[in-house]
């Protein structure tokens, strides 16, 4: 049976893989977006498209008392060039300003707006790729603590997902902590970097990330809202992997030289902590659980075979 589903940040990167498959699995979408000229592609997929704007309550509590949905889909960020300007890695805080108010006012909107309007279900977006804390193992569970990254750049805006999260599974709902996202138009500034040598390795590239494929996160995110799950999931792909494999990879499917090496105090000099730790302590994650509980396919299991076929 089809259900009204509302997708906060519908037009954004991973939006636009997810609609469509609600919409092909016969539920009735509704898709927000800051920009009117994105309300055309949003209708001509057959959703119901609404500009909002994620940090005015008001607006939200109109636009969701309006869709009347059965659950709710927090997936607004602004790290896109638009909104957020060039990637600045080593100034998370105000790479990511926007993004973190609505991780956190956005998050608090809907969650009351979902309140008021008598919404059984709430998905909020979380993220799985070497943010696990830099002791034990490399791959972690979701049971296993994340790193925060106190006393750098990056920690606000990590607290802020952390207390998403939180809310989110009060209301009793699920966090969905995605990896990397890689797709249409996921990482081309990533790759423009790489074939440029401006993305090099870090010391021995030791530290561990975890991928997913935009079409493997939408497949996840509609079993997730279809069976109504609870808790946290981990969605990423079957092989968390080094830098030191998957970046000289991502640069030869993408017809780049290897990248460069450089030292560790000077990526922390010039990229911050936040690359430093990326490349050296960082950690991956297991999609045991979602493929279990969920039952979940992924098209991609690995990043080898998403990277070559997006870009040779």
């Amino acid at each position: 049976m089809g259900m009204r589903v509302f997708v906060a940040g519908g037009s954004g990167v991973l939006g636009r893989r997810l609609v469509p498959r609600l919409l092909a699995r016969g539920h009735q979408v509704t898709a927000t977006t800051t920009s009117e000229a994105k309300l055309g592609a949003l209708r001509r997929l057959g959703a119901d498209g609404v500009v909002m704007d994620g940090l005015d309550a008001v607006a939200v509590r109109e636009a969701v008392a309006g869709a009347r949905p059965d659950v709710v889909v927090h997936q607004m960020t602004a790290i896109s060039v638009t909104h957020a300007g060039k990637p600045d890695i080593k100034h998370p805080d105000r790479w990511f300003a926007r993004t973190n108010r609505l991780r956190k006012e956005g998050t608090e909107h809907l969650l009351a707006a979902a309140g008021e309007s008598g919404v059984p279900h709430f998905v909020v977006q979380g993220y799985a790729s070497w943010n696990g804390a830099p002791e034990g193992g490399w791959v972690k569970t979701e049971e296993d603590p994340l790193n925060l990254m106190e006393g750098t750049a990056a920690h606000a805006g990590l607290e802020i997902l952390r207390d998403a999260e939180r809310s989110v599974l009060d209301f009793g709902g699920v966090a969905l902590r995605y990896g990397a996202f890689y797709g249409p138009g996921a990482t081309d500034d990533q790759v423009e970097l790489i074939r440029r040598r401006q993305y090099p390795l870090v010391g021995r590239g030791t530290g561990y990330s975890s991928w997913i494929h935009l079409d493997d996160a939408a497949s996840a995110t509609v079993l997730a809202v279809e069976q109504k799950a609870r808790g946290v999931f981990n969605i990423v792909d079957d092989e968390p992997a080094p830098a030191n494999e998957w970046l000289p990879y991502l640069a030869e499917c993408a017809g780049a030289k290897r990248p460069m090496r450089v030292p560790v105090w000077l990526a922390r000099l010039l990229a911050g902590d936040q690359a430093v730790t990326m490349m050296i302590d960082g950690r991956g994650f297991s999609n045991a659980k979602a493929k279990r509980d969920l039952g979940w396919h992924l098209r991609y299991p690995s990043w080898r075979q998403g990277f070559k076929e997006a870009l040779t």
